[in-house]
């Protein structure tokens, strides 16, 4: 059973960073693509960022110069570089993963997810 376990979530002032990171653990058998998803109060969980194992990344129009995802494939660990963070980034911020995936997709479809992180970005 895949675990994904995320840490780095806080609070920022606009214009501030935050880094997250998600630590893989039970995968077998399969490619993953990962990724990170986030949601705000009332709001629907959206798409933020998508990596495969060749470090091919797709980004939400909203994150798009802000944020970085990144994955280190010996370590099962995927990283996600939050810059100039604006109020409207406030959110809890998901890991997730997608079994049997070769190329990122530009919305993830995951069959794990992470407990989720908290950042609140406040102005």
């Amino acid at each position: 059973q895949v675990q994904l376990v995320e840490s780095g979530g806080g609070s920022v002032q606009a214009g501030g960073s935050l880094r997250l990171s998600c630590k893989a653990s039970g995968y077998t058998g399969s490619t993953y693509c990962m990724g990170w998803f986030r949601q705000a109060p009332g709001m629907e969980r959206e798409g933020v960022a998508a990596i495969d194992s060749m470090h091919r990344a797709s980004y939400a129009d909203s994150v798009k110069g802000r944020f970085t995802i990144s994955q280190d494939n010996a370590k099962n660990t995927l990283a996600l570089q939050m810059n100039s963070l604006k109020p409207e980034d406030t959110a809890m911020y998901y890991c997730a993963a997608e079994a049997w995936c070769t190329m990122v997709p530009s919305t993830l479809r995951p069959n794990y997810w992470g407990q989720g992180t908290q950042v609140t970005v406040s102005s």
